[in-house]
């Protein structure tokens, strides 16, 4: 097989002419690299070469990307690049981001975990879930979660007094609140232990 034409089209990638006809696009820096020119004789096996090197660049570039915007754990960024690319390429794009350092769980858990619990205000059981959920390894969501200083009672009050309290002592707004940060993980004995508090502080006014 000869190459008889490369054309350059959008978005890094160029049209790759085989005898005559089309045959695919291909990244262009990886044609470059793979010396890949007008008149060169081309087997199966460079083909093949040259596409899974053109899939894989794609797919780091797509992951750059993503990352470029925020932490992702390794399995939430494969699952987003292989939406774009093959999932082999999506891995094996991931993985070398991994071995660079961009990519590390353990990293975006304990950031991941921190904005949980303090800015959202999950209790310690919905922050597990949330990492598990983005893909990070149970025991490891489980050990960043649990060396994490965390008031219970404290991020109930804050909850409550930012979205609850204005409704808390009729019974569809009690009930609104309870369901609510059961949702976000709390257990029905935590969230009771703290409502007696504002039962007894209205009790006394």
């Amino acid at each position: 097989m000869t190459i008889t034409a490369i054309e350059p089209k959008k978005k890094g990638l160029s049209a790759l002419y085989i005898d005559g006809e089309f045959a695919l696009k291909l990244d262009t820096e990886v044609l470059i690299s793979h010396r890949m020119d007008v008149g060169v004789q081309i087997d199966d096996d460079k083909l093949k070469e040259v596409i899974d090197a053109s899939n894989i660049k794609r797919a780091k570039d797509k992951a750059m990307w993503l990352i470029s915007y925020r932490d992702h754990s390794k399995k939430e960024l494969i699952d987003k690049v292989a939406k774009h690319s093959s999932y082999d390429a999506a891995v094996k794009a991931v993985e070398r981001l991994c071995e660079l350092g961009l990519v590390n769980d353990e990293n975006f858990a304990r950031r991941y975990a921190h904005d949980l619990l303090f800015i959202k205000r999950l209790s310690k059981t919905g922050a597990k879930r949330k990492l598990i959920e983005k893909g990070i390894d149970k025991y490891l969501a489980e050990d960043t979660v649990d060396m994490i200083e965390c008031d219970t009672d404290d991020n109930l009050r804050a909850i409550i007094e930012k979205k609850y309290l204005k409704n808390l002592f009729d019974e569809k707004g009690r009930r609104r609140c309870v369901n609510g940060l059961m949702r976000l993980g709390y257990s029905y004995s935590d969230i009771k232990s703290v409502l007696i508090e504002y039962d007894e502080a209205q009790y006394y006014e």
